[in-house]
């Protein structure tokens, strides 16, 4: 959400627009507006838009510079016919434009007094072969500028699969910021000509954001330096740019001497070219994006189902073989189609791989998944990430590991640490009671629980931490400072990080920094670093009693930032439900490894987990979408994610501006979802006040609010998050959402939503809100009153002595005490009035299993926990319909 130019027009005060959105607005408003000058020519109304029509011509002038195509001198040269009295010209070159944002062609448009360079520009329009945009970084003339296009158009080939557009831009600045405004460049050339600073009148927030860019850059690791400063000034160009947008490839056209260059660019730069090579380097853009553009299983499969086989093997349904002859079941083939069933094969058929053992094209998918999200490994996982958390953990865990957790985790950790027989160490995450939902677990709650193993002299059990990034509420971490501040008490220490929710997060400059491969690799280069080495030893002095060479007490290490040492071991996981976040079908779900140790401590464990988790007879269609879903994101995934958080900041500005769903409705910011301990910024929703804002935020705070997530409080509304969910807007206006508390809507946008969605949302929305205001008029609903408080949310009590560790430490066997739960003769069941009644009287009963209200989704009790009084205040206030591991008619399930 970038400010391009400093006299752009906006929607209202504070409220700025993403630059997809403001550079198609600005050209539909020019066709309205110039339309009607050339209709209606010296009408009051028309003629008012004038200033208007200005304002919006020197934005687009500042933006156009950014995007391949037309560029400023098409802007410049509208607003000349629209000086000289020609909006009919003016009008038809605004046309064009139009049509090329909607990806349409401009059926028998002329232009009689159109340069060369526009004539191909609508001979481009009518190509139907995908397109891309490279950015070019030197200071050049307006002659060398249509030089270059000129060039770039006579290479281009009929045979060739893509075509590509040129973005020139003077300086480094420019660069950073073309990379910034449009997700649409794939690669980037740059000439040592570049200027440093930009000329163009750019605003505040992106003069900011930009700045930032060049900061993180400075302040990140050095991989190459030069003594030559002209090479160093594109080494330095070249780090900002591959931090900022790591998928887009950098290529240097260079003149004497790049032999000697070579060696020291090539760290940052594909390929090095001198300028007469212009043909090389043509083809090095085009192949590049063909392998991005490959999907090797998807492409597997199409060729399988257009392969004419004799199927002597499992599946009847295999080419329609039971399907199209039937009477009775043709509608199946009727609604999927044939290809589905064409499509259906056996890893053990021949000619497609094997998921359990992948030697060729899935192998190659994978390959492909990990580079797109930055990861050492990747593997595709067809039964979602419940198994994709269950095959980590029995690859790492060993019977008694302590494992630290966040309680409030998705079910399929606890389950998993059942499976292992791991040591279950529950973390508390900060409670939201005003919301009915958890927070996230403080860095200085793990820390903590880790010196209390230290000191304890448990510490070497401790063997994994997991927690959830980010939440299903939208709470995201900081993982490079968890994992740095645990490492530098645990060195050994392994993480699994939980991305169910935040698949997306690896398409986005900002949001790409907190996720846990991004983090892994940063960690890793911070500890190669020799800056890093000198700064841990310091601390060390600090830390570490010279005489006796033991650790200062905890106050000392909870007090400080804590640095890990050089030599500590980067071993992290992250899990993906990518069917929830990208293109993918259900279930499609990644397991992405950075580990260090993967050879010596992992890989063995891990292929044995994959196999005893995932099915002999996996779905292809499921792997060929998780193919096709990484190609998309590494086309286009930035374009599609930026859009993504502009589209629900507009939705959370529009129910806090609009006056009557305010009163009903409240938007829900980092102000009421983060505690302010854990925030250095202030402003309740970074992304709305800029990019800046939000960097700033996202490279500061603890915590941050994932802003493609909407949290909407209703108390106003008088009715329940579950009765609003269903009995409102699923079932009267066919609004899905997946998740509320008692008080909350959860609305989250995806990759596919729409301006329209969202105008639809707030349509609702408005219609509910006149609806419940009415009713509360006429009497039909009571007024509102102050309802009785919702109990605070329980934190983990303990596990029962007979599970528990017995040292005053939070571990316990959770194995176990989940088989003592299956045993008949061990387990009791108590209504809840008389396990209150046992609970009042001193009792410390012990769950039998698993209970877990949808809402809020999380377990309340597992097995081998006690009950407490606490547990069963909160459970009795919860109005939801659906509780797992609860029997209504017979209560709790306790072991005796």
């Amino acid at each position: 959400m970038i400010r391009i130019a400093d006299k752009q027009r906006e929607p209202g005060p504070g409220m700025p627009v993403s630059t997809w959105r403001l550079r198609a607005d600005a050209w539909e408003f020019l066709r309205f507006a110039v339309k009607r000058l050339a209709l209606e020519g010296e009408a009051r109304d028309a003629v008012a838009n004038a200033e208007e029509i200005r304002r919006n011509l020197r934005a687009l002038e500042t933006i156009e510079l950014y995007w391949a195509g037309f560029g400023q001198r098409y802007v410049r040269r509208i607003g000349e016919l629209i000086e000289q009295g020609d909006p009919a010209g003016a009008l038809d070159r605004i046309g064009r434009v139009v049509h090329r944002l909607r990806r349409t062609s401009v059926p028998g448009a002329t232009e009689p007094t159109a340069d060369e360079i526009e004539l191909a520009e609508q001979q481009d329009d009518h190509d139907p072969r995908p397109r891309f945009e490279v950015l070019l970084i030197d200071e050049t003339t307006e002659a060398d500028r249509d030089g270059a296009h000129a060039e770039m158009r006579r290479l281009r080939s009929d045979a060739d699969d893509f075509i590509y557009d040129l973005v020139i831009v003077p300086s480094a600045d420019d660069a950073i910021a073309a990379l910034l405004t449009n997700p649409g460049i794939l690669a980037c050339i740059v000439r040592p000509g570049f200027s440093d600073r930009t000329r163009q009148p750019l605003s505040p927030d992106l003069h900011a954001t930009v700045d930032l860019a060049h900061a993180q850059a400075a302040a990140a690791p050095a991989a190459a330096r030069s003594s030559i400063p002209s090479v160093q000034r594109v080494l330095r160009l070249a780090d900002t740019l591959h931090a900022l947008r790591p998928e887009v490839d950098l290529y240097l056209v260079a003149g004497a001497h790049i032999e000697d260059l070579a060696g020291a660019l090539t760290h940052r730069f594909r390929r090095v070219f001198r300028r007469e090579d212009q043909l090389e380097l043509h083809l090095s853009l085009l192949r590049r994006v063909s392998h991005l553009y490959d999907a090797p299983f998807f492409a597997a499969i199409q060729n399988h189902a257009r392969r004419p086989v004799g199927v002597f093997h499992a599946l009847p349904v295999g080419r329609g073989g039971s399907v199209v002859s039937s009477k009775w079941i043709r509608d199946l083939a009727d609604f999927y189609g044939m290809n589905l069933l064409l499509a259906e094969t056996s890893a053990t058929s021949g000619g497609l791989d094997s998921l359990l053992a992948p030697t060729g094209a899935i192998k190659k998918a994978q390959d492909l998944a990990a580079r797109a999200f930055g990861a050492q490994r990747t593997f595709l996982v067809t039964n979602g990430t419940s198994t994709a958390n269950k095959i980590v953990h029995q690859a790492l865990v060993e019977p008694d590991d302590v494992v630290l957790v966040d309680r409030n985790c998705h079910k399929s950790h606890h389950h998993a640490l059942m499976l292992t027989g791991g040591r279950t160490a529950y973390l508390e995450a900060y409670p939201l009671n005003d919301f009915a939902f958890y927070g996230a677990v403080p860095i200085d709650r793990i820390k903590q629980v880790l010196l209390d193993y230290r000191a304890a002299g448990r510490l070497h059990e401790v063997h994994l931490i997991t927690l959830t990034n980010c939440t299903f509420d939208g709470i995201v971490y900081d993982p490079a400072r968890v994992m740095a501040e645990c490492l530098a008490i645990k060195p050994d220490l392994v993480f699994l990080w939980d991305e169910a929710w935040f698949a997306f997060a690896a398409f986005h400059p900002i949001t790409r920094q907190r996720t846990a491969m991004a983090a892994a690799k940063r960690l890793e280069e911070t500890l190669r670093s020799a800056g890093h080495a000198a700064a841990y030893r310091a601390q060390r002095e600090r830390l570490i009693d010279p005489a006796t060479g033991d650790p200062r007490d905890d106050d000392a290490w909870m007090s400080e930032q804590l640095i890990p040492p050089p030599d500590a071991r980067i071993r992290v996981y992250a899990t993906q439900s990518t069917h929830k976040t990208l293109t993918a079908l259900r279930q499609g779900s990644m397991i992405h490894v950075y580990d260090q140790d993967w050879a010596l401590e992992a890989e063995y464990a891990f292929h044995e987990a994959f196999m005893t988790h995932t099915s002999t007879s996996p779905n292809y269609q499921i792997l060929a979408s998780l193919d096709l879903g990484r190609r998309q994101v590494e086309l286009e995934g930035y374009e599609l994610v930026q859009r993504q958080l502009d589209l629900a900041t507009s939705l959370a500005q529009s129910v806090a501006r609009h006056p009557l769903l305010r009163r009903t409705f409240r938007v829900l910011t980092a102000r009421d979802l983060i505690p302010q301990q854990y925030r250095q910024t202030r402003r309740p929703m970074p992304l709305r006040d800029g990019f800046s804002e939000m960097w700033r935020a996202w490279t500061q705070d603890e915590f941050v609010i994932d802003p493609s997530r909407v949290t909407i409080e209703i108390t106003g509304t008088g009715v329940d998050g579950d009765t609003f969910k269903h009995t409102h807007l699923m079932d009267q206006y066919g609004i899905q959402v997946n998740k509320t508390s008692r008080n909350t809507v959860l609305f989250m946008t995806n990759i596919g939503t729409s301006r329209s969605a969202i105008a639809y949302l707030v349509e609702v929305l408005v219609k509910l809100a006149q609806r419940f205001e009415r009713e509360r008029a006429s009497g039909e609903r009571p007024p509102l009153e102050e309802g009785p408080a919702m109990p605070p949310l329980p934190d983990f009590s303990a596990f029962a002595p007979g599970y528990a560790a017995g040292s005053g430490l939070p571990d316990g066997d959770l194995r176990a005490a989940f088989y003592d739960g299956q045993r008949r003769g061990l387990i009791e069941y108590a209504t809840p009035e008389a396990l209150r009644e046992r609970v009042a009287h001193g009792e410390r009963p012990v769950s039998a299993g698993f209970v877990t209200p949808y809402p809020p989704g999380f377990p309340v009790l597992v097995p081998g926990q006690i009950v407490t009084a606490e547990v069963l205040d909160f459970m009795a206030a919860l109005d939801t319909r659906e509780i797992h591991g609860f029997d209504p008619v017979r209560g709790y399930r306790l072991i005796r």
